[in-house]
């Protein structure tokens, strides 16, 4: 009776233990389920990232001024904005226009353009963003802005595409009084390389007009490509008055061809790059119509030009009319020119008899004129005459670093 009693309770036991063992092995099942589902889940979890990017907000682009405006106002600049995605370029064109620049937000959702609008202008505006799936959207705009009260213009040197002397500034003149000196001088840069220290000094023209000039502290270095940004459109000069030009011109320094006039000895000797090439004997300003002294440049070469003492205001017993005038090296505007002189035959490096005017014979003349060009220096030395003043031509050498550079609005 107790071996069956003992039995029983032997047989309830173990059916308590077999669901226990049952469920341990089911348990053990699911984890080993979950971890091969985990392992293998490289493809759901690709398909999970394609169905996010599919509910993703899709890319749009936004551009202020909006598509169609015909009244923006001057001096406004331009947003492209992205959302759902980043820009990949933005481009904004106008009649007469070289460049108009403007820079991207770290995150590249964001273009805001740092010229400015200017007055009176057709703009086109094309954006081009992607999004976070890989989509690719592009967007034109265009809109019109209001005219302004007036405008201004600069006038510059040297021109685009040219080579000049190591002598030559980059020189602006507006054709409006600039009231907001500071605003317009912001609106120019010069980058050169190599690199150089440089500033711009304000000045009137000899006519009046307002001017600004850039040069080095030092000549320019031979082989030197610079480059003159002018991003004036929209900037107000004072009083309403907007800019309207967006321009990049590129130059090049050329040869170092220096020439030095020493009035007592009455020779100009000529370098390239520090080697001297000749010393020419010359005639140069008499007494009361000494040469100038100081560092002019080079302006310009003429073939044959009329010599009438009228024009410089000369007139009575001093007056002159030397008719066609050979080999004509431009100076100043306020008429100093290295020219032939024959008529002074038997006085080059003997005597001092023009009326300002570096003279020689008809063969150094022509050989002088065949070897400098625009932006050349030439330093007369031992003169009785003032110096050069800065607005004669570019006697910006004259002055020195520190009194230049104070010249600048910004300083």
């Amino acid at each position: 009776m107790r071996a069956q009693l003992l039995g029983r309770l032997g047989a309830v036991r173990r059916a308590r233990r077999a669901p226990i063992r049952t469920a341990a092995l089911a348990a053990a099942a699911s984890v080993l389920l979950a971890a091969c589902s985990g392992i293998g889940s490289a493809e759901e979890r690709e398909r999970s990232k394609g169905a996010a990017a599919v509910t993703a907000a899709p890319v749009k682009i936004a551009v202020k001024p909006v598509t169609g405006a015909d009244a923006a106002a001057p001096g406004d600049k331009v947003t492209v904005r992205a959302t759902g995605g980043k820009l990949t370029e933005v481009t904004v064109r106008a009649a007469d226009t070289d460049a108009f620049a403007g820079s991207l937000s770290q995150d590249r959702s964001t273009w805001t353009s740092s010229a400015r609008l200017a007055p009176d202008t057709h703009y086109t505006v094309l954006a081009r963003a992607e999004g976070a799936s890989g989509k690719r959207i592009s967007e034109r705009s265009t809109f019109t802005t209001a005219a302004a009260r007036d405008t201004f213009v600069g006038e510059y040197s040297p021109d685009k595409g040219t080579t000049v002397g190591v002598g030559m500034p980059v020189s602006v003149t507006f054709n409006k009084p600039i009231r907001d000196k500071a605003a317009v001088e912001r609106g120019l840069t010069v980058t050169a390389s190599p690199a150089v220290e440089g500033a711009w000094s304000w000045m009137k023209g000899r006519d009046g007009k307002d001017r600004v000039d850039y040069r080095p502290k030092e000549f320019w270095k031979p082989g030197t490509k610079v480059t003159l940004r002018m991003s004036l459109s929209g900037v107000d000069a004072g009083g309403g008055v907007y800019g309207t030009q967006q321009r990049v011109v590129n130059f090049r320094i050329g040869k170092a061809v220096v020439s030095t006039v020493d009035v007592k000895r009455k020779t100009m000797t000529v370098t390239e790059n520090g080697k001297t090439l000749r010393t020419l004997p010359v005639s140069n300003g008499k007494k009361g119509y000494d040469t100038w002294s100081g560092t002019m440049v080079v302006l310009s070469k003429v073939r044959t030009l009329r010599m009438d003492s009228s024009t410089v205001g000369i007139f009575g017993p001093e007056a002159y009319d030397l008719g066609e005038v050979n080999w004509d090296v431009q100076l100043t505007p306020s008429g100093t020119y290295a020219h032939a002189a024959p008529w002074n035959e038997g006085l080059f490096g003997k005597v001092n008899a023009s009326h300002g005017c570096i003279c020689m014979s008809t063969a150094d003349a022509k050989w002088f004129y065949d070897h400098v060009g625009p932006g050349d220096p030439v330093t007369v030395v031992n003169s009785a005459e003032d110096t050069v003043a800065v607005n004669n031509g570019y006697g910006d050498w004259n002055v020195g670093w520190a009194t230049w550079a104070a010249g600048s609005a910004l300083t």
